[in-house]
């Protein structure tokens, strides 16, 4: 559940630039709502043209270009040490095509393999290639705190130049050249730039003073644009110039690679947006990578052999199918855990672990159970000798590193940003940690999950014209988002379930119109809503093109009752879980949770009305016409259950309350309610 909020927008303002710079007033509109409110900065963003900064900006450029160069003129063997993820795949298919094809370099690649050797650089991967007689190492999308490997590869003889994106962490480690848009004293005026785009510096770096950049755009930017869309770095400024670029050349691609995995994916005839390569192109990618070996991704990206490619494409889709079953059996088996002890997700920081997790799939996991909850999360998955490693999720305004970072001693190894960590440590250490994450934060005051919505629409005036408006404000992404909009107080007139019932549509209708919606993922077993609710909707819209047609595709990101404040709904929601997690309450707290025997009774007479309830807590509040706060009803539901009255089973898919036969009980014999009681 998370609060909504619509953005303030200066429609004045809006109509005066929309006339002046002769747009259209809607898309005015949604400039202003993004902050851009003047004449030079709409122009710089709606501009077709790359504005790239001079790349000899950046610290260190000159010497790493030098000493590129160097190897390139004496015919020096270069390795690109790249990652697993498709911002390093990327960036190491980049690097290693340019300097292949268009320099002739001596050059080959390596990516680590995730479970074996884990991110960056790694003194066993330095030995294989010394073992190759390399003489250069250039690494891609990591390196930057690789101190103690490049020293090693020193020790070698190799020296190392370090392209990377990342902040520093520690002392810089001793290479002949640092290229990092984050690292102390470089001036790049652009800061945002993932790894594939530090490489794609470089290489314009590298073709000097006569660098031609629409040339190097046509050949590179559809390799940079996946990279750049994957690593959920801001779509603004070079970034989106980049996938501007790339989107075009991706559409309407030569390269074998991209071409085959459009259509193993079946989209090879449909419009290549940034929604298409993150939710399509980018998990495929990755898929090599959390299941195998992401060298095939990078062979994908650089093949000229049509079957090796057709190959690899089908490959990497059958990964992706492998990760989602993986993905589906370690969230069921979350479903259980929770099932049985619905106390683990009351905590601020829901921490949560199992035999035999794939430790490439968790991190989506806990993205997953983020979202459900609207908590920070971290999944550990433990193997058979007892090392656990974990992968965490945050949500906007909560630095999850920083508690993190708090609880090491319970650590071996850790790392990580304010909205991902990664970290392990020793599976006798898991229940210590649990607990010293949540002391951490114990008195801290979690953000709401916020749910922006861009304006509201009538729905009668919902066409295809707005999503041909706001196409000028692609590419979407990161600080650029698809306009989400808000169409409110509709009553549902329909539900059914497509696609073996993956996906539900919804028909509903404010006035005299009608309208259709999809919402992905939502099955049967989620759909809480009926017939004649009046629901609001948060939305975005597309255009759907079959033989020639166009029509309007809406799309449900949110739904819920129109009468539903969610923000008072939290907030008495957290009251419950402090109670929940054994942190004292003023006296205050306590009793605005407090229910009275005629609550009790409230509940009561409505489970035994309606027999079983499968629709959850926040639908029996609606049912209940809200006369019941969420803190009251779970200290009720808690307390029903204890003294054997009701059968509860809370899971991730929703929960089952089932009226008991009973006799007569004494409430006061709940340990919920005595506890309450006792506050002060």
């Amino acid at each position: 559940m998370k609060v909504w909020s619509v953005k303030q927008v200066n429609k004045q303002k809006a109509l005066a630039v929309a006339q002046s710079m002769d747009i259209h007033p809607f898309l005015a509109l949604m400039l202003d709502i993004r902050g851009l409110d003047n004449e030079n900065a709409i122009r710089d963003f709606l501009s077709e043209e790359n504005g790239f900064s001079d790349p000899f900006l950046m610290k260190d450029m000159d010497k790493a270009v030098s000493r590129i160069n160097k190897a390139v003129e004496n015919g020096e063997k270069i390795c690109v040490y790249g990652d697993y993820d498709a911002d390093g795949v990327t960036a190491t298919a980049l690097l290693y095509s340019y300097l292949n094809d268009s320099v002739g370099a001596d050059v080959m690649f390596y990516i680590p393999a995730r479970e074996t050797e884990g991110y960056g650089m790694n003194k066993g991967a330095v030995d294989k290639l010394h073992e190759k007689n390399i003489d250069l190492i250039i690494t891609v999308d990591n390196g930057i705190s690789a101190f103690d490997e490049i020293e090693y590869a020193n020790s070698l003889g190799i020296d190392t130049v370090v392209t990377d994106h990342h902040v520093p962490s520690r002392e810089l480690p001793p290479a002949v050249a640092i290229v990092d848009v984050n690292q102390p004293g470089d001036n790049t005026p652009y800061k945002f730039l993932s790894g594939v785009g530090v490489a794609f510096k470089l290489i314009m770096a590298l073709e000097g003073e006569y660098c031609d950049v629409d040339f190097l755009l046509e050949n590179f930017s559809d390799i940079v644009a996946i990279g750049t869309v994957g690593d959920v770095v801001p779509l603004t400024g070079e970034n989106r110039a980049l996938v501007k670029a790339g989107l075009r050349h991706i559409q309407n691609s030569d390269r074998i690679g991209i071409n085959a995995m459009k259509t193993e994916a079946g989209i090879a005839d449909k419009k290549i947006n940034s929604g298409t390569i993150s939710f399509t192109i980018v998990p495929r990618i990755n898929a090599g990578g959390r299941l195998g070996l992401s060298e095939k991704s990078v062979r994908l990206l650089i093949t000229e052999d049509e079957d090796e490619a057709q190959q690899i494409a089908s490959e990497l889709g059958s990964d992706n199918s492998d990760r989602q079953n993986i993905e589906k059996q370690i969230l069921d088996a979350i479903d259980q855990k929770v099932k049985a002890h619905p106390d683990i997700v009351t905590d601020k920081i829901i921490v949560i672990d199992g035999e035999n997790w794939h430790h490439g799939v968790i991190g989506i996991v806990a993205s997953r159970i983020k979202d459900i909850y609207d908590k920070p999360t971290i999944i550990i998955g433990v193997d058979e000798n007892g090392e656990a490693r974990g992968s965490g999720r945050s949500v906007e305004g909560f630095a999850l590193c920083d508690a993190v970072f708090a609880c090491t001693e319970y650590l071996t190894h850790y790392g990580g940003h304010p909205m991902a960590v990664g970290l392990s440590l020793k599976k006798e250490n898991i229940k210590n940690f649990r607990r010293a994450i949540n002391n951490y934060c114990r008195d801290i005051t979690m953000p709401y999950s916020k749910l922006e919505i861009d304006c509201k629409l009538n729905p009668a005036t919902v066409a295809v014209s707005i999503p041909e408006i706001i196409q000028e404000l692609e590419p979407f992404g990161a600080e650029n988002p698809s306009p989400l909009f808000g169409l409110f107080d509709l009553t549902i007139t329909e539900i059914k379930f497509l696609s073996g019932n993956k996906h539900t549509r919804f028909t509903l209708k404010r006035d005299d119109t009608y309208i259709t919606a999809i919402k992905f993922g939502m099955t049967s077993n989620e759909v809480f809503y009926r017939v004649g609710d009046v629901v609001d909707l948060a939305v975005t819209l597309d255009i759907n093109t079959f033989r020639g047609q166009e029509s309007l595709s809406i799309f449900i990101k949110d739904i819920k009752y129109s009468d539903c404040t969610n923000e008072a709904q939290i907030n008495d929601l957290r009251i419950f879980e402090k109670f929940a997690s054994r942190c004292p309450l003023t006296y205050e707290e306590a009793q605005s949770i407090l229910p009275s025997r005629e609550d009790f009774a409230l509940v009561y007479r409505f489970l035994r009305k309606s027999g079983t309830f499968t629709q959850g807590e926040y639908f029996l509040l609606k049912s209940l016409d809200y006369k019941i706060k969420m803190g009251k009803l779970r200290i009720i539901l808690h307390s029903m259950k204890e003294l054997g009255l009701i059968y509860w089973t809370q899971g991730l898919y929703g929960s089952k309350i089932e009226l008991r036969e009973s006799g007569r009980v004494n409430l006061d014999k709940s340990i919920f309610i005595r506890k309450l009681r006792e506050v002060r």
